[in-house]
């Protein structure tokens, strides 16, 4: 592949099907095969994720929303939730829900060179993908993504013989359209709460209501209770969390139902599958692979901070300045991160591509490609830790800690894993959730534990 060329420059399986004369059998791909940059950006964004995710699994779910009610939001605990919103919000997952779309093209790619068909395999893959997400989600933290990936994953497939302009330009408009859709959630959350005044009038005023005009006040009093809650309701969720795992998996249902029908609907699906293909676009322009000149990556970082730096700014502070009205979250001030997190996400891989590039920082690139490697087991790992420092059957930290604090808990976990890592990559092929999905893929138990020295 030629590292100068856009349109041209894209891999093997971008060009057809099939193609090669011999088959050979597929399996998961070895490590001298893997692309080492893409494997060092996808660690570095599964550790940023951890930044915005252990709110959640330290705070409830409503600082999402309105992060004033838990955690902190004056002096040091402010200062954290400012520098975790402009430089980590939905930065880190697009990237990684970027390089997600990517590794459907390189499977491809190794596909179309073995001569083989993929969708079988591919689609057996993301059916897995699943029903880990779920499992995950049910039993361990509502936030789960992987249930969301694997849906997404299962229409990026179609996509994946089109040319690189192409990719980027349908995730363009995916993702304005998932943020239309955002829009016109607020517009109804608007509509319902001036119809919900309009009744609160009538009540006032002494006069009666009907059923359906009771059935309006109920619902604004059950979505203005979850955007801006009253302490006694903030106390639940807290005791919840704190108390067994039955208590904790009982109030966790609802709310995980709810992640995986309307929110993935309305919300989650559209932003994932825009970003994944982009991400297969920017594969097949050599971009995530690092092949590009310096001076383009240059260019792509000053782009991408220069325009997504700013908005990502501006919507912060008009949050803040609307003091995190929903129906204006929903209609203005999110739209401002949610398309500067993608530019800035841009500069993020400029930067590190030009890190790995220049050989600085060797040692702390070689332990994110193995945290990278090891995706699947390290997310999954988030929740473990996370839960049994939060929960109640573990530390029962829940709502104790503040944004500040909170940071060290971020740091721990990402020294553990930038160490515990490479240290497993030294004797084992794959981490352990890789192997299970691996297996499961390829309807074959795969090899664990690499070769000792002759």
């Amino acid at each position: 592949m030629s590292g100068n060329s856009s349109q041209n420059s894209a891999p093997t399986g971008a060009q057809g099907e099939g193609l090669s004369a011999g088959k050979k059998p597929l399996g998961p791909v070895q490590s001298p095969d893997r692309i080492k940059v893409i494997d060092v950006l996808r660690g570095a964004a599964l550790l940023g994720i951890l930044v915005i995710n252990i709110d959640f699994f330290a705070l409830p779910s409503v600082v999402l929303f309105n992060p004033t009610v838990a955690g902190g939001f004056t002096g040091l605990e402010l200062l954290a939730w400012k520098f975790s919103t402009v430089f980590f919000l939905e930065k880190m997952m697009a990237l990684f829900s970027m390089l997600f779309g990517a590794g459907l093209i390189l499977m491809y790619d190794r596909a179309v060179k073995a001569g083989r068909k993929l969708g079988g395999i591919y689609y057996r893959r993301m059916l897995w993908l699943a029903l880990i997400g779920a499992a995950h989600a049910y039993l361990l933290w509502f936030g789960d993504i992987l249930f969301s990936y694997a849906i997404a994953g299962l229409v990026i497939f179609l996509f994946r013989k089109r040319s690189a302009r192409t990719l980027i330009i349908v995730g363009c408009f995916v993702l304005i359209f998932g943020a239309l859709l955002k829009t016109g959630a607020g517009f109804a959350t608007g509509l319902l709460k001036s119809q919900a005044e309009g009744v609160e009038k009538i009540l006032s005023a002494g006069g009666a209501i009907t059923p359906d005009q009771q059935g309006i006040l109920d619902a604004w009093h059950q979505t203005s209770e979850y955007f801006y809650p009253e302490p006694e309701t903030l106390a639940e969720e807290i005791a919840a969390y704190r108390g067994s795992y039955a208590e904790a998996f009982a109030f966790r249902l609802p709310m995980t139902i709810m992640m995986q029908t309307q929110a993935l609907v309305f919300m989650v699906l559209w932003r994932v599958l825009g970003l994944m293909l982009i991400g297969m676009g920017l594969l097949k322009m050599n971009f995530l692979s690092g092949e590009r000149s310096r001076k383009f990556y240059v260019v792509w970082i000053i782009v991408g901070y220069g325009l997504g730096l700013p908005l990502c700014i501006w919507g912060m502070t008009s949050l803040i300045d609307h003091q995190f009205d929903i129906i204006r979250h929903l209609t203005v001030d999110s739209h401002f991160n949610y398309m500067g997190s993608v530019l800035m996400a841009v500069g993020n891989i400029g930067i590190i591509v030009l890190v790995y590039q220049a050989g600085g920082l060797k040692r702390l690139t070689e332990r994110l490609a193995a945290v990278g490697q090891m995706a699947l087991t390290n997310y999954l790992l988030h929740s473990i830790i996370a839960t049994t420092i939060f929960y109640g059957y573990g530390l029962g930290l829940f709502g104790q800690v503040g944004r500040f604090s909170l940071w060290g808990f971020t740091l721990g976990i990402w020294v553990l894993q930038i160490w515990l890592s490479p240290i497993w990559l030294r004797h084992f092929r794959f981490g352990p959730a890789e192997w299970l999905w691996r297996s499961l893929t390829y309807w074959k138990i795969q090899p664990m534990r690499l070769p000792g020295p002759n």
